[in-house]
């Protein structure tokens, strides 16, 4: 398995919009995303920060269900 690398918060939304996930609030400095088709999916809740923590990442794409080697390649 791939290390994890540091990614900022715009960089880990665009990927995830790439996954079919949109925007659909923001309050404070989190963002709140949710999949356009599958409603089901765990709402994914994105920290506007600098960086991300790699815990924090590795937790946002086990709620996606996406694999680290998957979501570097939609980088």
């Amino acid at each position: 398995m791939p290390k994890l690398p540091l990614i900022s918060a715009k960089a880990a939304i665009k990927a995830f919009e790439k996954l079919d996930y949109q925007i659909i609030r923001q309050k404070g400095s989190h963002i709140r995303m949710r999949h356009k088709t599958n409603k089901g999916k765990q709402p994914l809740t994105i920290p506007n920060h600098a960086m991300l923590g790699k815990g924090l990442l590795r937790k946002l794409l086990r709620d996606a269900e996406i694999t680290v080697e998957d979501f570097l390649n939609l980088l």
